[in-house]
This record gives C-alpha cells, sequence and structure tokens, in this order.
C-alpha cells in the first residue's frame, strides 16, 4: 500500500512539475515575442565642420598620449558615409507600463583616457546607476553641471590615477555637461532619458532594444545640430525602422 501511495505521489509531483516548467517556458516565449525594437541610422546632409584641435601642451602626460594622434573636438563626428556618431536616440513619448518605469540594471561607464572623455556622450536612464572612471595616470577632476532646478544635484570629485570608480546616477531626464576642472579641453555629455534608448556607433546606426507594441516618438539628440523626432510604430516581436538626417551647418 505504501510502494502505491509513494508511486501515486512521484506521478503528481511530476506532473506538477511539468506543467510548471512548460508555463515558465511559455511565459518566456509570450515575454521574448512581446519585445520589439527600434534601428536605424543618423546620417549628416553636407560637409562635417572642421573639427578644431586641441592644444594639451600644459599636461606632458596628455601631450605625449596624443603625440601621433592628435586631439581635436568632438562637436560633430562624422564617418566617410555621413553617418553621425554619438547622437542618442530615445522614446520621447507613447512608453507606458513597465516599459517606462524599468530601471536597466547594466552599468554604463564613462572612461578619462589619454585626456579625453570615452565615450563623448553617455547616455542612460533616470535611476539607472553609472561609473566614472579614469585610465590615465594624471589627475583629473570629472564635473557635471545639472540644472537643479530638474531635481539632479550637481557634483565635483577629483579622480587622481588609481582612484576608484565614482558610481553615480540622476534622479531627472536632463542633457548635462561634463567638464574637467583640471584639463578645460574636456568636455563631454551625460543625457539622461526615461525608457529604452540608444546611441549611434562610428557608421551613425542605432538600435532601441526591448521596445513592447505600440506606437511611439523617437526623438534624436545631437549636441551640435538638437533634436528631430518621428513616428513609429513597433509590432509585437518586430523591427521598426527610423533614421534621422541632420543637416549640416
Amino acid at each position: 500500500m505504501k510502494s502505491r501511495y509513494r508511486r501515486i505521489l512521484s506521478a503528481v509531483l511530476s506532473t506538477v512539475v511539468l506543467i510548471g516548467g512548460g508555463a515558465l517556458i511559455l511565459g518566456q516565449r509570450v515575454n521574448a515575442a512581446g519585445e520589439g525594437k527600434i534601428t536605424g541610422s543618423v546620417k549628416l546632409n553636407g560637409a562635417a565642420p572642421h573639427m578644431k584641435g586641441i592644444d594639451m601642451s600644459k599636461d606632458p602626460y596628455c601631450a605625449k598620449a596624443h603625440a601621433t594622434d592628435p586631439g581635436h573636438l568632438e562637436t560633430v563626428v562624422a564617418g566617410a558615409n555621413g553617418g553621425l556618431e554619438n547622437v542618442v536616440l530615445y522614446i520621447s513619448d507613447g512608453l507606458s507600463g513597465s516599459a517606462l518605469t524599468d530601471v536597466p540594471t547594466a552599468v554604463p561607464v564613462f572612461d578619462q583616457k589619454n585626456c579625453v572623455y570615452t565615450p563623448h556622450v553617455l547616455a542612460m536612464d533616470i535611476g539607472q546607476k553609472f561609473k566614472v572612471v579614469t585610465s590615465d595616470q594624471t589627475a583629473h577632476n570629472i564635473h557635471p553641471n545639472p540644472n537643479p532646478m530638474t531635481g539632479n544635484i550637481p557634483w565635483n570629485q577629483s579622480q587622481p590615477p588609481g582612484a576608484p570608480p565614482v558610481e553615480k546616477s540622476w534622479k531627472a531626464a536632463e542633457v548635462i555637461p561634463v567638464q574637467c576642472n583640471i584639463h578645460p579641453w574636456m568636455h563631454g555629455w551625460f543625457v539622461v532619458v526615461k525608457g529604452p534608448y540608444a546611441t549611434t556607433d562610428s557608421s551613425g546606426a542605432y538600435t532601441i532594444n526591448n521596445v513592447p507594441p505600440g506606437s511611439y516618438t523617437v526623438t534624436a539628440w545631437q549636441e551640435e545640430y538638437g533634436t528631430q523626432t518621428q513616428k513609429v510604430t513597433v509590432a509585437g516581436g518586430q523591427s521598426a525602422t527610423a533614421d534621422f538626417t541632420f543637416k549640416a551647418k
């Protein structure tokens, strides 16, 4: 009798495990199927403006780092095909629910390397943790200057060689300039948005992942040319396209 009871109990437990596992797999498939993406490119129409060179002679370490590759401004970085780098793409209208409120777990990194900021533009979500690190053997001073009226608090912190990362986050959406007080040519941006985002690569291409089905407004931000918007509709598990073109000044 006990043996028969154990066989019945084992069968019931196996069925429960199979059903639970199947539901979990089905749930994963449903979630994956519901996630779409927005892809495209951002290009410059016309000749890219000349980027002024940077004199780093006041710091021998910086000057040596650029002995064979002189530093220059990165206000407009365009490839041979006109693709614009460092453009931030984000969904400015249409998001709701978890797509709007979830904070990414990825930790973006803002490096001080060869006395320039890498990347020049760092995008992040509201509340998303990010790190400022230094790869240089010279002291830096990281100084973001947000508008306090937004709720973001300015800070100013030194990072000598070998210093640990500075870990921060921002409370509100804002485009925040970043400066090094020691090396005045060092200038970059923190672009804080709400929801999924992407930054163009050296060819001007981008992909915004984890976009649920819906109709949205996509905004493209570039530090010299401002913003453009475009309407897109994303079907479940599908890809929508939004291409942007900025006119050279």
